[in-house]
């Protein structure tokens, strides 16, 4: 049911229809780019569970058998994710196996990214946010080097792109956010840590964490706002001056007083 729901907004973005969703954007213009990418020209109607493609191209935007496209590339993805985490952390070898295998041989995390959902790609942000978290306390050790800077950047990029697919990525913001105020009340602590030391590593967290994630999100709803320039099924959920700027509504360029 969920990929008649989210394979028919990846057409709406392709034919540059206006919808409205409960979700922020970013999922849905991910499987609209796949499918733009690979040749799918947004005409599959995605009535009802179970209707065939036929000479529709879907797989870039589902991925399926040998084909490992968007959703299963990203479903994939979480093997060395995971690897990479529980490797960082425990620093052992079969651990680290254990958890791809488990990965792997999972039923749940398998089907989830055969189809077009929204659910690999933010298991992939998510999953994302968290190694980089992860790698970039392992440069403590070397604070403001450019892998330091690279991973504590990576997080943000990542926190963004959790929440642009769905705010259940507020989850990961809160265990990223309790692990930075960790962070800072060790280094304000430290008696080694100058002021002004602290008040570079406060900036720095700010900059990537706060400021950085929120500019992406942004961003995200400007390119949805500007893709998505013709009239369509969310049109009446927005005011009448908004309505006005959309190609094929009846307000179409009609002068409306504020």
């Amino acid at each position: 049911w969920d990929e008649t729901h989210f394979g028919k907004m990846g057409s709406y973005y392709i034919n540059r229809t206006f919808f409205f969703d409960v979700h922020p954007p970013l999922g849905k213009m991910l499987i609209g780019l796949a499918g733009y990418l690979s040749g799918y020209d947004g005409t599959f109607p995605f009535q009802k569970p179970g209707d065939r493609y036929e000479q529709h191209n879907y797989v870039g935007m589902r991925g399926v058998r040998r084909y490992r496209l968007f959703c299963a590339f990203l479903g994939s993805c979480l093997v060395p994710f995971a690897y990479l985490t529980v490797l960082e952390l425990s620093k052992s070898l079969p651990a680290a196996l254990l958890t791809a295998f488990i990965l792997i041989f999972d039923t749940g995390c398998i089907t989830l990214s055969q189809y077009i959902l929204l659910d690999p790609i933010l298991m992939f942000f998510l999953m994302g946010a968290v190694l980089s978290m992860v790698k970039c306390n392992s440069c403590a050790d070397r604070p403001f080097s450019a892998s330091w800077w690279f991973w504590l950047s990576l997080t943000g990029v990542n926190l963004a792109g959790a929440m642009g697919v769905k705010f259940v990525g507020l989850f990961v913001v809160l265990l990223v956010g309790l692990n930075t105020i960790y962070d800072l009340w060790d280094l304000l602590g430290d008696l080694s840590v100058s002021l002004v030391m602290f008040g570079k590593h406060l900036l720095s967290r700010v900059l990537c964490l706060i400021l950085l994630p929120l500019a992406l999100y942004m961003a995200m709803f400007a390119v949805h706002f500007t893709v998505l320039n013709k009239s369509g099924p969310g049109d009446g959920f927005f005011s009448s001056a908004f309505q006005s700027q959309l190609i094929g509504n009846n307000l179409h360029n009609v002068s409306v007083p504020e």
